[in-house]
């Protein structure tokens, strides 16, 4: 009996692990409905521009912006933990997108919009892998400042390459200060027509956001920039459209498989992998602390794969959890996932009746949704408390930017990642070691430079490890301690170290510990450890420091190492008196 119940509960929760719906869905509420569809409707509203704006950035044409928003929104509900996070197209991820594909083949061209798709279904494949191998903790090398700066950077990136449909200019290829030096040059060029349909449509978006930012902006523009243009004859006069877009559902898209083109595909979708996956776990964990749930950053890898795969096979191109679609469906009510099924169901009969509707959407209106978008992710403020707060990791996210600018998007973030593990590098090799006193009337001890009020003790040196113990902070510590010593008045006659702060030590800082210590007694300088954890007193054990200082002198709080020291001195003094 007990054996048959164990076997037909193992297949239910590994099903539940797999599809994480089936742990909400048995216990949704009828009350839940309305908020979800009406938060549908919103997410709709907000999808089907963006996604046609976004493909700009992309590179494709806007009808793969539509092909890209029903499959990642299904599948991510069947298999995403976050009851709120909404997957679709993204602004930083889609231009490395086209920076990665444009390597290989010529915007526009049909070679360019497969290989678009084929990107998708091998980032896909990437997610499906770092899922199965539960490397979740990837995203953990993408520190705040450096997505920061990343974000900045993509933002004048973006905005600069969008510009020239804004004033309906041609634009060019190259890093953001050739395109900002093309469009200063080619100013003269722009037609008044466009020029007031993107700025009109930029200022309306800017001004909803900000008087009415429960109103879907984005669809409110574009349609009434199209109907405008319809009634003015704006093609006439310039203004660049959309054009016929083909209605029915997308057709399979077949993968560019060639081995050299694959390759050249690598470097691009493992940083959009990375890239969207931060972004992505950040936003699921923004939507837990306001809709509750529990999120698996391993199941996020997972559930993104199949989301990129069928938007590639089906004609689309590369989708991420998006925060500023999140945020949408939260500010509109939604409870579930159910609101992201509901808004697919919309972007469906939108592909398959609606499209003739946007066939008068002006490019211009489309740019100026993609630089609202960008401007609201903007957050100086962010970057101006850096600076007050940490100097060197706000000069890492300055380089992100500065390198974003300069030698490319791809080339900043991977500069960016470089330098914030090379700075950990750092620190963890530098342990900030200290010298320790007692605060009067407590038991608490503190660094003495911070706490001047702090006693110490003649003759006796309580230092502070600061950090780990390995192979590259050994030699800092060591020589922390012999400055320490050299600085002591009077002499020290025993070190007292605080191993609070030391979680691990590897065979390199014993053998250098168990060297110092040797030192240390020859010149008649004794030597006590407190508050070492059992492992690492395990370590020292095998190292022979243990054998070396004598078990008695480990001790389980400082107090306790200074009273030992303090009762040695009482018991010397005493022993000499005798005499």
């Amino acid at each position: 009996m007990i054996e048959t119940t164990l076997s037909s509960a193992r297949p239910a929760s590994i099903v539940q692990r797999l599809l994480p719906i089936l742990r909400w869905l048995p216990g949704y509420r009828r009350d839940w409905l309305l908020p979800d569809v009406l938060a549908g409707l919103a997410v709709w509203a907000v999808m089907v521009p963006e996604g046609m704006a976004y493909a700009g950035i992309v590179g494709v044409p806007p009808i793969m912006g539509l092909y890209t928003l029903v499959p990642p929104l299904i599948a991510y509900a069947l298999l995403g933990t976050s009851r709120l996070l909404v997957v679709g197209p993204d602004t930083a991820t889609g231009l490395i997108s086209a920076l990665t594909v444009g390597a290989i083949a010529v915007q526009g061209s049909a070679d360019f919009n497969t290989l678009t798709s084929t990107l998708a279904i091998l980032i896909g494949v990437f997610f499906l892998l770092f899922g199965a191998l539960r490397m979740g903790w990837v995203a953990a090398f993408i520190p705040t400042p450096v997505m920061r700066g990343f974000i900045e950077g993509l933002v004048c990136v973006t905005i600069i390459g969008q510009v020239p449909h804004l004033l309906g200019i041609d634009g060019t290829s190259g890093s953001f200060f050739t395109k900002l030096w093309f469009v200063l040059q080619h100013l003269p060029d722009a037609s008044l027509a466009p020029v007031l349909t993107g700025w009109l449509s930029l200022t309306a978006m800017l001004l909803l956001r900000r008087r009415a930012p429960r109103l879907p902006a984005a669809l409110l523009v574009a349609v009434v920039a199209a109907i405008l243009v319809g009634l003015f004859d704006g093609e006439a006069a310039g203004v660049r459209v959309v054009g016929d877009l083909p209605s029915g559902l997308p057709r399979l898209a077949l993968p560019d498989l060639d081995p050299a083109k694959l390759r050249d595909l690598v470097p691009g979708a493992l940083a959009i992998v990375l890239v969207g996956y931060a972004e992505a776990l950040g936003g699921a964990k923004a939507a837990a602390m306001q809709g509750g749930g529990d999120i698996d950053p391993n199941q996020e890898l997972v559930a993104h794969g199949p989301a990129n795969i069928l938007s590639g096979l089906l004609g689309g191109f590369l989708v991420v959890g998006s925060l500023s679609k999140t945020s949408v469906a939260m500010a509109a009510g939604a409870r579930t996932q159910l609101a992201n099924l509901v808004a697919a169901v919309f972007c469906f009969l939108t592909l398959v009746l609606l499209t003739p509707l946007f066939r008068g959407m002006p490019h211009p209106a489309l740019a100026a949704i993609v630089i609202a978008a960008m401007l609201h992710l903007s957050k100086p403020g962010y970057l101006r408390d850096l600076l007050a707060r940490d100097r060197r990791e706000f000069a890492v996210a300055a380089i992100v930017v500065a390198g974003e600018l300069m030698l490319g998007v791809l080339h900043g973030i991977a500069l960016g990642v470089a330098l914030s593990l090379l700075l950990l590098i750092y620190r963890t090799s530098h342990p900030q070691g200290a010298v320790l006193g007692q605060l009067p009337g407590t038991e608490a001890y503190r660094d003495v430079q911070r706490h001047p009020e702090a006693l110490t003790f003649p003759g006796l040196l309580i230092w502070r490890a600061g950090g780990e113990l390995f192979f590259a902070s050994i030699g800092h510590l060591d020589e922390g301690l012999k400055a320490a010593l050299a600085a002591n008045r009077p002499p020290a006659k025993h070190v007292l170290l605080d191993a609070d702060s030391v979680n691990f030590i590897d065979t390199s800082a014993c053998d250098a510990v168990l060297n110092f210590i040797k030192e240390l007694h020859s010149q008649g300088i004794t030597f006590a450890f407190a508050r070492v954890r059992d492992e690492v007193r395990e370590r020292m054990r095998l190292g022979g420091i243990e054998a070396a200082v004598g078990p008695d002198n480990f001790h389980e709080r400082v107090t306790d190492g200074v009273r030992a020291w303090q009762q040695q001195e009482s018991d010397a003094v005493s022993a000499g008196q005798q005499r």
